[in-house]
């Protein structure tokens, strides 16, 4: 975790909470994160995860936590690594400003000119399979499902994640999957905004390991089954 460029941005931004989590990590991670807790333990909290649960379960536990606040009208998880600089965060709240019916914003790793997305070659190349693949199977135009930068408005966040999801990894698909499977395929394109990353620069090796690239077929399969996408609205009423 860079943690000088989290300060900094602390600092500079009192219109953001953070609550870290520490998915039962052996180093000294929760260690960084208690003094982080330091700066202000009234912005600032800690969901101390005594066994490893995995991405999508250690989100998933920090989200339910923060939800217990009811100051917060918006959600969002970023990658620790920080690839995604906070300051994209002003990047992805603009679309909520700009558009009242967004209910989902997207992070998107668009290597493009005026932009700095510095990603290691195979890594896009695998990614942009994965993401076609992905696309295929939620029926919707996404470009990246998986960047580690989400927003989602406090309308939508109880049912996403009110159950455990049934990928470890690939819950970022399971999100798109079940905000399509509550509102509707009619609706859903008015609700997601995929904003293109003004910067993101890949930080050391990911911790999913290469051999799990074979499930990932099997993975995106069980979500499309359980999921059924294209059922019509249940749980989350679209805005008027």
């Amino acid at each position: 975790m860079p943690v000088e460029e989290f300060v900094d941005f602390f600092h500079m931004h009192d219109d953001f909470d953070f609550c870290f989590v520490n998915d039962g990590s052996k180093d000294n991670t929760l260690g960084v994160i208690e003094k982080l807790l330091h700066l202000d333990p009234d912005r600032i909290f800690v969901v101390d995860l005594k066994q490893n649960v995995g991405k999508a379960e250690a989100v998933r536990k920090g989200i339910l936590y923060s939800l217990q606040n009811d100051k917060y009208s918006y959600f969002g998880y970023f990658d620790a690594d920080f690839a995604t600089p906070l300051s994209e965060l002003d990047t992805l709240m603009d679309a909520f400003i700009r558009n009242e019916e967004c209910l989902f914003v997207v992070g998107s790793r668009i290597k493009r000119l005026g932009a700095n997305i510095n990603r290691k070659t195979h890594r896009h190349y695998t990614g942009r399979i994965f993401a076609t693949a992905a696309s295929m199977i939620l029926r919707l135009p996404v470009y990246d499902t998986q960047c580690g930068a989400k927003l989602l408005k406090r309308s939508v966040v109880e049912v996403m994640f009110a159950e455990q999801f049934i990928s470890r990894w690939l819950f970022d698909v399971e999100i798109f999957a079940r905000l399509t499977a509550n509102i509707g395929y009619k609706n859903i394109l008015d609700h997601i905004y995929e904003v293109p990353l003004n910067c993101w620069i890949e930080k050391g090796g990911s911790s999913l390991q290469f051999s799990y690239m074979y499930k990932v077929p099997v993975e995106l399969f069980r979500i499309s089954r359980k999921y059924h996408l294209g059922l019509t609205s249940k749980g989350i009423q679209s805005p008027s």
